[in-house]
């Protein structure tokens, strides 16, 4: 569907598109305020979305604040990405168990009630594709992500309101959206009232919202959607160059920024938990008293020590080393393994790590210095 043809719905349409959805047997997912943040949880209409609730954000810092008014998607991203929903925390590969002398093994099922999405952002979008890339489309696709993901119907929610972490607009993923999506809503609230503008991205979406009352959008619907998506983009100050940037990172291995930010550092792994791309897990069996073996797969970071373990010992033992792969994994080497940065500007890691470093501020220090080399380093050399 061409922006031409784009429909208008109200709260109560938006309402019946998730009634729709919910009828058509998906499991409708969505934003809901849990435990003082904005989290996917189950949503049965518009009542369990965050309406009237806004957020503050900035390195180190998350708030939401409830102000009563009738906004739907006014806050920025939460701690919780749709990540989970298609690769979860935790997942059992398999179990074995023994009967006498025969020992028997089994899987879980993998036939998964289709999700409904409800409410993702644009930049969430930009990372469920690079999850793609290495879990469904990758030369050892995972079955779990892909039942998952292969059924999921994506109602995207463009930005009004970026936070002061965001950098979307540097990444190309935002605040609006182009493909990618069954549905894309972006909300109008001024003098002519609280609405929806809904473009279309799929045969499925057309045929949920053939099923909703909407009205054609006006041209000055369509005004109001470009200058709210203008006004996030020049909202959203924080900037990262990319121009050069996988280059800039590789050949300052031995920077001695990344000392710097490792004294700060608490190699707690939050950032990796948060960021909606990282797909590093680990896998462990455990065995019970009666003999049964469950195999699962859980999260993992590159932030802990024994995740570059090897038969000697870690191969990234300090701090330093191991906060200089995270980020030039994902900046720089994601570029070769991918073809696609590993960040999409949500800004997460930034507003989630508790001293709040900024990745933006540590690449822009690298590139400000470039060659520089910490004492007693030989430059380009590779050190942990």
């Amino acid at each position: 569907m061409e922006t031409a043809d784009a429909r208008l719905i109200d709260a109560q349409g938006l309402d019946a598109v998730i009634a729709v959805l919910g009828e058509l047997g998906y499991d409708t997912r969505g934003p809901v305020v849990r435990d003082g943040a904005v989290m996917p949880g189950t949503v049965t209409g518009v009542v369990d979305l965050p309406v009237g609730y806004h957020d503050e954000q900035a390195p180190g810092h998350y708030q939401l604040e409830y102000r009563g008014d009738n906004t739907v998607f006014a806050w920025a991203v939460g701690p919780g990405s749709w990540k989970a929903e298609l690769f979860p925390p935790t997942q059992e590969l398999w179990r074995a168990t023994r009967d006498g002398g025969d020992l028997t093994f089994s899987e879980p099922d993998a036939d998964y009630r289709p999700l409904a999405l409800i409410g993702a952002r644009p930049c969430e979008l930009a990372a469920l594709d690079v999850l793609d890339r290495v879990l469904r489309d990758g030369g050892t696709p995972d079955p779990h992500y892909r039942a998952r993901r292969d059924g999921a119907f994506i109602v995207v929610a463009e930005c009004g309101v970026p936070a002061a972490t965001c950098f979307c607009t540097s990444m190309g993923t935002g605040p609006g959206a182009d493909v990618g999506f069954d549905l894309a809503l972006t909300e109008l609230d001024d003098g002519a009232g609280h609405r929806f503008v809904v473009r279309v991205g799929s045969e499925r979406g057309a045929e949920v919202l053939a099923g909703v009352s909407s009205l054609p959008a006006s041209p000055a619907n369509l005004e109001g959607r470009r200058q709210v998506l203008a006004a996030a983009a020049d909202a959203t100050t924080r900037q990262l160059s990319v121009d050069g940037l996988g280059a800039l990172l590789a050949r300052n291995l031995d920077h001695p920024r990344w000392d710097e930010a490792a004294q700060r550092c608490l190699a707690c792994g939050n950032c990796t938990l948060v960021c909606p791309t990282c797909f590093c897990s680990d896998v462990r069996d455990t065995t019970t008293l009666t003999g049964e073996i469950r195999r699962q797969r859980s999260w993992a970071s590159c932030f802990d020590l024994d995740h570059s373990y090897l038969h000697g010992g870690p191969v990234r033992a300090t701090t330093s080393s191991r906060y200089r792969q995270w980020l030039t994994h994902k900046l720089s080497t994601w570029w070769d393994q991918f073809g696609t940065s590993g960040c999409v500007g949500c800004g997460r890691c930034i507003a989630w790590c508790p001293v709040g470093i900024d990745l933006t501020e540590e690449a822009a220090a690298i590139r400000s210095t470039d060659g520089a080399v910490r004492p007693g380093a030989a430059p380009g050399r590779v050190s942990s």
